[in-house]
């Protein structure tokens, strides 16, 4: 169950005419909040930034939003120390047609939700997933963005159900592999860590971004990655990062498998101690 607000104000009604509905004109943010605080605010703010410079529209002040964060935490049934608030920001209710001029006052909605703690077992053995058949499309403005418009993440998480993975890996037009479904993923070959570039499609996961600034502080570099499926086989380790969960290690992807090995340990220790306690082990 969600608690929803319209700014600070708890509503469970919005405008069918909102432009986030009609045309998934928008932006959200799925912030994780740990002991009371929104985790990696800062990189949140920032892909905001970017997504409402992208889109057209005024960047909500930063200490309006956070005000307006204490404000709906204060007063939802859902709100913990440990809890999830999604941030939707929209275009408004203008008038019909996919042209606009740019918004200065878009809408924004707050959304508190339970967060529900994975297994430990998940961070101690790895979690398994498959190549999706769903393909991302390629060369999109708003690549790397967090927009409103995640149809292809629907129809690739759709195809995990029956299996019941965990997570599905999905591929650009030409094979190569870019993200999860729901997460980021890293490489390690021959103890180098990289990460598929993501300028192109996909979305800049802020714990991707939190795990990169976290190895260079260690001296340990990411570089880009272009591996196709076929080149699973010969990846040594693999793991997947997510705003919500922090890292988890790939033990499976269809009939290929590995190891927890000590690469992915070791970041895993790196970024517990740098804010995501549930990736200590």
């Amino acid at each position: 169950m969600t608690d929803w607000f319209r700014d600070d104000v708890h509503s469970a009604v919005a405008s069918l005419d909102e432009r986030a509905f009609q045309y998934g004109d928008g932006l959200f943010e799925t912030i994780a909040i740990r002991g009371g605080k929104p985790r990696l605010w800062h990189y949140h703010l920032d892909r905001l930034d970017r997504g409402c410079e992208c889109l057209g529209m005024a960047m909500p002040d930063h200490e309006q939003l956070r005000l307006s964060l204490q404000k709906v935490l204060a007063q939802s049934s859902a709100a913990s120390d440990s809890c999830i608030v999604k941030i939707i920001v929209s275009s408004g209710t203008g008038h019909r047609g996919y042209g606009r001029k740019h918004i200065s006052d878009p809408s924004i909605w707050f959304g508190v939700s339970h967060a529900t703690p994975l297994p430990k077992s998940n961070y101690r053995d790895g979690v398994d997933t498959q190549i999706c058949k769903t393909r991302l499309a390629t060369g999109s403005a708003t690549a790397g963005l967090k927009t409103l418009n995640r149809l292809e993440q629907v129809l690739a998480r759709s195809e995990l159900i029956e299996q019941n993975l965990f997570e599905g890996l999905t591929m650009d037009a030409s094979g190569i592999i870019i993200c999860g479904t729901m997460s980021n993923v890293f490489f390690v070959i021959k103890n180098r860590i990289s990460t598929p570039a993501l300028d192109q499609c996909g979305v800049e996961g802020v714990m991707r971004r939190h795990v990169i600034a976290t190895l260079e502080k260690h001296d340990i570099g990411v570089s880009d990655a272009t591996v196709e499926w076929q080149d699973l086989a010969s990846v040594d380790e693999v793991f997947i990062t997510n705003s919500q969960f922090g890292i988890l290690p790939l033990r499976s992807c269809g009939e290929i498998s590995w190891s927890v090995g000590a690469t992915t340990r070791n970041v895993m220790e790196c970024v517990s101690a740098c804010g995501v306690p549930e990736c200590r082990l």
